[in-house]
């Protein structure tokens, strides 16, 4: 009995004090000022430019106010502002690679270097027939103003395919626009060693989900989707500093039923996934606090109902767009292999009013 007592005391000691280490822990954490996107980003971009020498660090930062923060585009553009990873020792490109950690989700961070090595594969495949630079490294890095906890800056990640825009304001990323993701291919058909193998899809989700979506409505359902047989030309606006402002077209999510609505907030979802939770919390806050609420966003469909036929979509709201356009062929031929996406912020891209 008495060792029973004794292992019980013990028991009730041990219990004690772990509860009392748990609620010290708790107090700990609840001192320790939490780092947001913002500041992480700062800490990184002060690290990388750390790293450079005077010239790289000439071409790396520019003014705040500087008409390149705001000149961007996805295409194969003979010239770029900042400094590419090619240019980069590799602690350079290193300290590169964690500032754009920072800056996006582990899901963003993933697609973008998938992105960039979808270069490298363009580059085998259309060996001396390219007409453009293929480098899975000609991917440039921008600071615009000076990284600190006050005042305004921002970081422009940019190569084919791939154009990141942020605007922090005093220590918080206030704007993540213009977001634009391509794949060229969308889907590999071709692999090298250290590649992507076939049938790998950086950019899956955004097509994969959209095609559900679409395939899922019945007949009145679909007439109000589809807004022309004929696929987009290109994503609206492309390289503009802010989103077309026309009227947003197709069905409106309170036209959907339950599985169907879901599915398009599960689609927004991919697209604000690309950005750190805070980002992706408050683009959804936006979303839900403007007028109509979720009900107000709508999803419109152009073109082919079928993979491998040039087809686009546009998810809109009050305060966003998506725009996703396949229609051209990949670098083997295959038709309707080759994604742009993007997502913009219709309240103003680049923290700046709608109207400049």
């Amino acid at each position: 009995m008495q060792a029973r007592r004794q292992a019980v005391s013990w028991f009730t000691v041990a219990t004690t004090l772990a509860i009392a280490a748990c609620l010290c822990g708790i107090a700990a954490r609840a001192t320790v000022p939490q780092v947001g996107a913002g500041g992480a980003m700062a800490r990184a971009a002060a690290a990388w430019l750390a790293t450079l020498d005077t010239d790289q660090r000439a071409r790396a930062v520019q003014p705040f106010e500087a008409a390149a923060r705001i000149d961007w585009h996805f295409v194969p553009k003979p010239a770029r502002k900042g400094v590419q990873l090619r240019d980069m020792t590799e602690p350079q490109q290193a300290a590169a690679h964690a500032l754009l950690r920072t800056a996006l989700s582990q899901a963003g961070y993933d697609k973008s270097v998938g992105i960039m090595q979808l270069d490298e594969l363009l580059r085998l495949l259309e060996g001396s027939k390219a007409k453009n630079i293929r480098d899975s490294k000609r991917y440039f890095f921008t600071i615009f103003g000076t990284p600190a906890e006050e005042g305004r800056w921002g970081l422009s990640v940019e190569g084919h395919h791939l154009s990141l825009n942020f605007t922090v304001r005093d220590g918080a990323l206030v704007d993540s626009t213009p977001q634009c993701m391509g794949a060229n291919p969308a889907v590999v058909k071709t692999t090298f060693p250290q590649l992507p193998a076939v049938g790998s899809r950086v950019l899956a989700e955004e097509e994969t989900l959209a095609f559900a979506l679409v395939k899922s409505l019945d007949a009145d359902r679909r007439a109000k989707t589809v807004i022309a047989a004929e696929p987009p030309r290109e994503i609206r606006a492309a390289g503009a500093p802010q989103p077309p402002s026309e009227p947003s077209l197709g069905i409106r999510l309170d036209e959907l039923d339950a599985s169907q609505a879901a599915m398009l907030r599960r689609l927004v979802d991919v697209y604000c996934g690309a950005m750190p939770a805070e980002v992706a919390t408050e683009r959804l806050r936006q979303i839900e606090s403007a007028a109509g609420g979720w009900a107000a966003v709508r999803f419109a469909w152009q073109g082919s109902l079928e993979p491998g036929i040039g087809h686009g979509y546009r998810i809109e709201g009050p305060t966003f767009s998506v725009e996703f356009v396949n229609v051209q062929p990949d670098a083997e031929g295959n038709p309707a292999n080759h994604i742009h996406c993007i997502w913009r912020d219709r309240t103003g891209d680049f923290d700046l009013p709608p109207s400049s």
